[in-house]
Formats: structure tokens, sequence, C-alpha cells
């Protein structure tokens, strides 16, 4: 098992529900995934993080708290990962850190940025591995959005010579990539994936996510939410573009629906709706012909969502979606692997970025390298 050219992705993302770790090696642009691990984040750790994605309540000591915490539980990941495959810190080129996001703001009337809190000096200090990590700010130090950055690891995994492939990634927020035969990649955010879904579970039924979609399913969606949900003045927006918990949260839905008499339950089943007619009306309005459709991330376990999905896009002629799973790559691990592969792209002094996808004015090295 051991290899000499292993790299870690560690990636935690917009639902807060897990550290996902994998080890993958790199040969002739085939990825293969040699194990994974998912490592739980603890109730305390995952209340202090949504605290500091709140908007205006800023604190600097739970910030620092929080970033030494994520950093020994990213640390604990990694180890678990080797220790599960076999693997010592010699084995290890690189780890890949995504971190947690707390605050994302895309250039605009204000300066851009983007902050990721896990302390990579602390995951490199227990690992004994080098670390890469803040992968996003030199792309915004170039203009760019700074997300999403996926596409650029979609384009090289999943590319195909004569078809046009659409991948789209169900996080907490959604966001699709464009793949065309001749090698070119387009990309952005099209709003909510699970971010919503979620937080109106744990409301309302005090778990942390529909299974299956079980709960949305027993609920009717409501026309007029849907339509005041869409009116949102992000959809209005044209890529490059990026979104995150600062746009869709739990206090901006219900604010959306405090003076509406509908169940819970519909308001779920809407949201589900939501998410699906918003992703595939952003590959509608692409205005080119798709020929496959592949879905990756924790949103592709919403049967739920899936199913309105599917229909979303027959409505619009688009081809019916696939897992990734199809073509190569378990849905659920694609986002850790994508770090990982930018942590090669470090390493190897290549770009990470696609500047369609995210407006940089170039292409750029992402990530610093945080020895050990």
């Amino acid at each position: 098992m051991k290899n000499t050219v292993t790299f870690i992705g560690l990636m935690s993302g917009t639902s807060i529900d897990s550290i996902d770790a994998v080890a993958v090696t790199f040969a002739h642009k085939k990825l293969n995934l040699l194990g994974n691990y998912s490592h739980s984040i603890p109730a305390k750790i995952k209340s202090d993080i949504l605290t500091l994605s709140e908007p205006g309540l800023d604190n600097v000591q739970l910030l620092a708290e929080t970033d030494h915490s994520l950093g020994e539980l990213f640390a604990e990941a990694s180890l678990a990962l080797m220790s599960q495959l076999n693997l010592n810190s010699k084995d290890i080129v690189a780890i890949g850190s995504h971190g947690q996001t707390i605050r994302h703001q895309p250039p605009g009337i204000k300066p851009g940025f983007s902050l990721q809190i896990g302390n990579p000096n602390q995951i490199a200090a227990v690992t004994g591995c080098p670390v890469i990590a803040d992968f996003r700010r030199k792309d915004m130090a170039y203009g760019g959005q700074g997300a999403p950055l996926v596409p650029a690891f979609h384009r090289e995994i999943f590319h195909h010579p004569s078809k046009t492939r659409v991948i789209i990634n169900i996080g907490g927020i959604s966001n699709i990539s464009i793949l065309e035969p001749n090698g070119g990649c387009r990309g952005f955010d099209t709003g909510p994936g699970n971010i919503l879904l979620d937080a109106w579970c744990q409301k309302h039924t005090h778990k942390n996510y529909d299974n299956k979609g079980q709960w949305g399913a027993t609920g009717s969606h409501n026309v007029a939410l849907l339509t005041q949900l869409k009116s949102h003045n992000f959809f209005h927006r044209t890529g490059p573009k990026s979104t995150g918990r600062e746009d869709f949260n739990l206090g901006w839905l219900e604010q959306q629906t405090h003076l509406l008499d509908i169940t819970p339950a519909d308001i779920q089943a809407t949201l589900a709706l939501y998410t699906a007619d918003t992703i595939a009306q952003s590959i509608a309005d692409l205005a080119q012909p798709i020929d496959e459709i592949f879905v990756c991330g924790g949103g592709i376990f919403n049967l739920e969502l899936i199913l309105k999905l599917n229909e979303s896009l027959l409505k619009r002629t688009m081809p019916a979606i696939q897992s990734t799973a199809s073509i190569g790559l378990e849905p659920n691990w694609v986002e850790a692997c994508a770090f990982a592969w930018l942590a090669k792209q470090r390493i190897d002094m290549k770009p990470g970025n696609v500047p369609a996808v995210t407006g940089a004015s170039r292409e750029t090295i992402l990530g610093c390298v945080y020895l050990p």
C-alpha cells in the first residue's frame, strides 16, 4: 500500500457535517483512490463555526481557539486515515487542506476575501507531513472569486474528448463545471445545495439532515414561496460568481417564510425544488448542447432532491443525471480528492485555478506550504 507519491486531501464544506479525508496517487492524469475516512465534527466546534460565520458577530478569541481546535481535528483525520492504510509521514508528499470557510466575500463594492480556518501549522506539527493550505486567496489577489476551485480538478479527471459534460457538485452550496471536448472549462456557484435543507431540517426535526429527503417528500411545494426564493439577487448575477452562508442562511429563510401559512414539511419540499430548479436553470441558461450530466457531493444522497433535479432537467430538455461513480470516482469523495490534487499542483508548481471560472486575471499557483 505504501507509495512515495501519495497525497492526502482534507475537506470540510459549508454543511459542516464532517471532515472528509482521502489518500490518493496520480499517474498519467489518472487518480487512484487508496482509501478514505470521515471524521466527525463535535457539536461544540460546529456551533462555534456557525457563530463565526454570522456576519457582524466577530470574536477574535473564538476565531483563534476554533482555528486551533479544527487544526487538531484535521490532523486527527489525517492520522486515522494513515493508520488505516499503514502509511507514515514519509509516505506522504503533502496534505492538501481546504480548511473550514467561515466567511466568503466575493469582490464587488467591497474588496473580496475568503477566510478558512483549521490551523495548517498544527496539522503539519501533529502529522509530520508537509501541508498545503490557503488555496483561495491567491486567486482573489488576481481579482478572482476564489471559488469554485473544483472545476480545474473536474477537467483533469472527468474531461471527455468528444462530449460536453456538466459536473454538478451539491455540497452546502451547489456549483457546476462545464467541461468541453476541446479542453475548455467554465463553472460557477448556482446557489444553495444542502445548506437550507439541512438548516430547516435541524430546526424542525432536530436531525442534522433530511435522510434521503424522506421528510421533504411528505410535503408539497408552495409556488408563491418558490417564486419569492428565486427572486434573490444572486440569481440575477452572471458568472463568474460565488456565494455562501452569507447569502443563504436560516435567518434569511425565516425572513422569507415568517408571514406565510405553510407547514414546515411543505417548506422543506419547496426548498428541495428550489435547489433543483436553480441548478437546472443555470445549466439551461448556458444555451449550449450538453451531452452528459454527472453529480457529486453529499446532495446526491437526498433522493427527493435528485428526483426533483432530474424532473427539472427533463423539463428543460437536458440529459438525465448520473453519479460520478459511473466515471470513476465516488461522489462523496470528489471534493477531498480535489484538494489532494490542488496540493499536487502546488508541489509541481503548476496553476490550480481556471480564470474563466473564478474571474482572476491570470492562471496562478495556489496554496501555501507549511512544513513540519
